[in-house]
């Protein structure tokens, strides 16, 4: 299975009770054999543009591991999905994450070392 990144930008008129929509997406991504490892609701945030006209919307964020048909099915859905004004499904870059943490453990030593 291939890690995934997946945000979505719900609808603001369901930030009240967000339950419902987010339970329809993770029933989305099991029903396809993914797996969630992390998620997390980055808040109500204004569009750079209007979509759908919409001003707003509220952002989620997945951590995914998905199988290889999983996200071609997963994004047909979401096309139709009211709740979800647009999404953006990504594959994570092994190389990236790897600079990142090459990067922490600088900064970290960096530190240590001003001390």
């Amino acid at each position: 299975m291939r890690e995934y990144e997946l945000t979505v930008l719900i609808h603001p008129d369901l930030e009240m009770n967000l339950e419902p929509a987010t339970d329809k997406i993770k029933a989305l991504i099991e029903g396809n054999g993914g797996k969630i490892t992390k998620e997390a609701n980055e808040g109500k945030k204004r569009l750079a543009y209007s979509i759908k006209g919409q001003d707003f919307a509220v952002y989620y964020y997945y951590e995914l591991e998905l199988p290889a048909a999983a996200p071609a099915k997963i994004s047909s859905v979401l096309n139709i999905t009211d709740e979800a004004i647009r999404y953006l499904l990504v594959a994570k870059d092994p190389r990236r994450e790897k600079l990142m943490a090459k990067r922490q453990e600088r900064k970290a030593q960096e530190e240590k070392e001003e001390e």
